[in-house]
């Protein structure tokens, strides 16, 4: 019985020990390629392609069908313009960095279905004035 009491706390230590280092899974969203977010654009519906520059360069040329929250606002309007948590969203910017922020953000606020795509610099596809 002596022997059993030292084996039963290890085993009891371990098992909490694996409930204490359970980790809170991160938001994350999901990295692709201009290609593939074309192929999204070209094959599915549904989906929302997220423009987040400025105003000013948005108005010079933005992918069509674009809808424009710039990164700085995404926290604050995400909510109310983009309703749908689980819809597709497609997500770039000129070159790729505000897209990622915004990317990260809209998994933070719940957005289970973000894609970001890059830049339009990157883009070779139509785009429109």
């Amino acid at each position: 019985m002596k022997k059993l009491l030292p084996l039963a706390l290890v085993l009891l230590l371990l098992s909490a020990c694996g409930q204490a280092t359970e980790e809170k899974q991160e938001a994350t969203y999901m990295q692709i390629t201009a290609q593939e977010a074309k192929k999204i654009m070209d094959t599915q519906t549904g989906y929302v392609i997220l423009d987040v520059r400025t105003q000013e360069e948005y108005d010079e040329k933005h992918i069509p069908g674009a809808v424009l929250i710039p990164d700085y606002e995404i926290r604050d309007r995400a909510e109310n313009e983009l309703t749908d948590k689980a819809q597709t969203i497609l997500v770039y910017c000129r070159s790729g960095r505000r897209s990622k922020n915004a990317a990260q953000a809209l998994a933070e606020l719940g957005y289970t279905d973000v894609r970001e795509f890059g830049g339009i610099i990157d883009w070779p596809y139509a785009v429109e004035p």
